[in-house]
């Protein structure tokens, strides 16, 4: 059974009423308190829940294992999204925090997040997927239902460790399976530029900002 205690965390309560909870997903190498400042520019006032990745590759933090580079062990991003699908209803009850929830996610953290919203349809309203790709790689997702749910997704047309094609992949995914999916591409690599974070803003706001 899972307990709150199962990943190290931090937790930013609310100060805005009728905002849903951001998932925060760091990055290979990152914590739990790399991606606090994107949560506050997305969606300013919305509580914030940021866990750690909790495999260990040569020292740095990841949400699951790889073989190589680009190249994921797919049994273990399956396990490791049925942990983290268990942990967040706990984490959100313990804290008190509200739903919808969505997922801001980054390169690892963004794969992690789109195996969530694949694996586990129901536990998340919607996922902003920077830098991210398909993570089940030549496997099918199933008979997962995303209508109601919403992606949004950047990617950089150079970007070398999740390339465009990989985005586009994970794309056409959410969207075969209902989903309602924005994707955003700009010119540069491995990397979340200003016009990116502010299409991905408005997204946000036009979908779960305060109505």
């Amino acid at each position: 059974m899972s307990g709150v205690a199962d990943f190290v965390h931090v937790v930013e309560p609310a100060h805005r009423p009728r905002t849903p909870t951001l998932l925060l997903l760091h990055g290979t190498g990152a914590d739990e308190r790399d991606l606090l400042p994107l949560g506050r520019v997305l969606a300013p006032g919305a509580a914030l829940l940021s866990p750690r990745g909790r495999v260990d590759e040569h020292g740095m933090n990841r949400w699951f294992r790889r073989l190589r580079e680009g190249v994921f062990d797919v049994d273990d991003v399956i396990d490791r999204a049925e942990e983290l699908a268990a942990w967040v209803p706990v984490a959100l009850e313990h804290h008190g925090l509200a739903a919808p929830v969505v997922a801001v996610g980054f390169s690892n953290g963004a794969n992690i997040a789109a195996a969530l919203m694949l694996l586990h349809p129901r536990l998340l309203d919607g996922a902003v997927l920077l830098g991210g790709g398909y993570p089940l790689q030549g496997r099918e997702p199933g008979a997962a239902d995303l209508s109601g749910r919403a992606a949004f997704l950047g990617v950089g047309l150079t970007d070398p460790i999740s390339t465009p094609d990989q985005a586009r992949l994970l794309a056409d995914h959410l969207s075969a399976l209902g989903a309602d999916v924005e994707l955003s591409e700009h010119p540069g690599g491995h990397q979340v530029p200003p016009a990116v974070l502010e299409g991905a803003r408005s997204w946000f706001e036009g979908r779960f900002g305060p109505h």
